[in-house]
């Protein structure tokens, strides 16, 4: 479809959060949500060029603070479906990569209105039961962040498109954003329903055609994307939903030549590994696929001392505990100088086994339970290590049950080693190590920060001394790709803080800005003379002084 004006996107204003209080609608209507979607058990298909696509062989989708009550019948994709979900980008791809910019932006501006109105309650609710995520938790991803990403990318694209060069009197310059050639393969993780959501939908928005294979443990809300997706108008095989294997996705997707870029958020060997097969193909491919990646971190919060010990407590259980800790940007290693530390102690043994746990449908829950049994297991025997360990001692927590739901207690560890594992390695769950450092050497600690961890994602430095907190900031400046003052290191928000990290964490192609959108473009110069010169030679060359 051409256009016959220039056309402006509308400003893109951040979702109000919903406070779900007692007596409010909201809470009643994802009560209402929560009991539908608990009471059924549902088929789960890969959707492939718009068609339901079910496998012989599906999993279940389970709560992980019930791990016993299935949701869903997850149909499980291998190599033939990974194969037919790619025909299906290649199919869509020559009209979906010529629609109008217009038209792609007013499908996810209205994908947007759909996920903040009539399917609110529907996707929070998907998330907390299959992800175990709280109601508040859920309502700053699933709904207001994912209609942040889907608003804000319209508006980011529109900049870039914006962006044109100058030209000289007798000529027109212009610059084409084109879609890649060939597909773009999404994986996405557990914890954030956002992600799931933009890291498929950014490359379709500027044109490219996408096969997503989101993570098994969250099919529920991955699948009410799609048909959310679908509603707002999307065109089959615009993006691919392939609940794959990783062996099946490394042997089919990551070979096909036809493979134009990644966009991934997962672990680090994980990437690395990909990032391994692409490179040992490289002449395969038809053009260089675009690799976009966030890995994770070890994320951290330095005190100084002066800084204030009310906001450093308050911040660092939010940053460390919300969602279990199983945010990338969670905060899980902490510095505390030995002026704040004793009385830190005790406030964290006194006020941390009171933090409630349990079914996320109990709103008075501050935590659920962390993803699956591998994670279980994972973090159970960092616990263990903990407790064995003569340098290191458990202030708080320290307790993990399994046989309903799979509950880590909120922990802190206190170590005398600042380079011991559990604060050197991403443990992904609601572990806290602090290292108490001597308040005289607070330029060394920095020093200490940026060289302990191989990640670079999210930090934050607490003081009120303001030369304190600019000497942070310039001695941090490549340990953490977010970084915060007096703020816990957790909560990004779309078109405020954009998000990445460098190192060992990814790429930093920044979501929620243009940053990130720009990689899955491919822009052409077009230069137009309006009025050719019909002789070859120029003045210089005519004869005489």
């Amino acid at each position: 479809m051409s256009n016959h004006a220039s056309f402006h996107v509308p400003s893109p204003v951040n979702e109000p959060n919903l406070s779900y209080a007692p007596g409010t609608s909201e809470r009643r209507e994802l009560r209402a949500r929560l009991d539908e979607i608990s009471s059924a058990v549902i088929a789960v298909p890969c959707v492939i060029g718009g068609e339901e696509v079910r496998g012989s062989s599906p999993y279940q989708a389970v709560m992980p603070h019930n791990h016993a009550h299935v949701l869903a019948n997850v149909h499980r994709g291998g190599s033939a479906e990974v194969e037919k979900a790619i025909a299906a980008a290649a199919e869509a791809w020559p009209a979906w990569s010529r629609t109008s910019f217009a038209e792609r932006a007013a499908i996810f501006l209205r994908a947007a209105e759909l996920l903040a109105g009539p399917w609110r309650q529907r996707l929070n609710a998907a998330t907390m039961l299959n992800q175990s995520k709280t109601a508040h938790q859920a309502e700053i991803d699933s709904t207001c962040e994912l209609a942040d990403f889907w608003r804000f990318n319209v508006h980011f694209l529109e900049r870039i498109y914006d962006d044109q060069p100058r030209s000289a009197t007798g000529v027109w310059n212009r610059m084409e954003y084109r879609p890649l050639e060939g597909f773009v393969l999404a994986i996405t993780p557990f914890n954030f329903t956002s992600i799931a959501g933009n890291l498929p939908t950014s490359p379709a928005l500027a044109g490219n055609t996408v096969v997503w294979k989101p993570a098994s443990s969250a099919a529920l809300s991955a699948y009410y994307l799609m048909l959310l997706l679908k509603e707002a108008g999307l065109p089959d095989g615009v993006i691919n939903l392939v609940f794959a294997d990783g062996a099946s996705v490394s042997k089919t997707a990551l070979t096909s030549p036809a493979l134009a870029g990644v966009h991934f958020t997962g672990s680090t060997a994980v990437f690395q590994a990909m990032w391994r097969t692409i490179g040992t193909q490289i002449e395969n491919y038809k053009n260089y696929p675009r690799i976009v990646g966030e890995t994770g971190g070890k994320d951290f919060i330095i005190a100084h001392p002066s800084a204030d010990p009310d906001a450093l407590f308050a911040q660092a259980l939010r940053g460390s505990f919300e969602y279990q800790g199983q945010k990338c940007s969670a905060s899980s290693r902490l510095y505390v100088p030995s002026n704040l530390w004793p009385a830190l102690r005790e406030r964290f043994a006194a006020e941390v086994p009171k933090i409630k746990m349990g079914d996320v449908s109990d709103f008075e829950n501050f935590m659920g339970a962390v993803i699956d049994k591998a994670s279980f297991d994972s973090l159970s025997k960092a616990i263990e290590e903990a407790k064995a360990a003569p340098e290191m001692e458990i202030v708080a927590g320290g307790g993990c049950d399994s046989s309903v739901g799979w509950f880590i207690e909120p922990t802190v560890i206190e170590t005398s080693d600042p380079r011991c594992r559990l604060i050197r390695e991403e443990l992904f769950g609601p572990l806290l190590t602090v290292y108490p450092y001597d308040e005289r050497r607070w330029t060394e600690t920095l020093e200490l920060v940026d060289s302990t961890s191989p990640y670079a994602l999210t930090g934050a430095v607490f003081a009120t001394d303001r030369a304190a907190a600019a000497e942070a900031e310039h001695a941090l400046r490549h340990a953490a790709g977010n970084f915060y003052v007096n703020d816990k290191p957790t909560g990004a928000i779309v078109g405020q803080q954009p998000f990445g990290g460098a190192r060992a964490s990814g790429t930093n192609d920044k979501a929620g800005s243009m940053w990130n959108l720009i990689r899955w473009l491919s822009p052409r110069a077009v230069k137009e003379t309006l009025v050719s010169p019909t002789d070859y030679r120029y003045p210089y060359m005519d004869a005489g002084d």
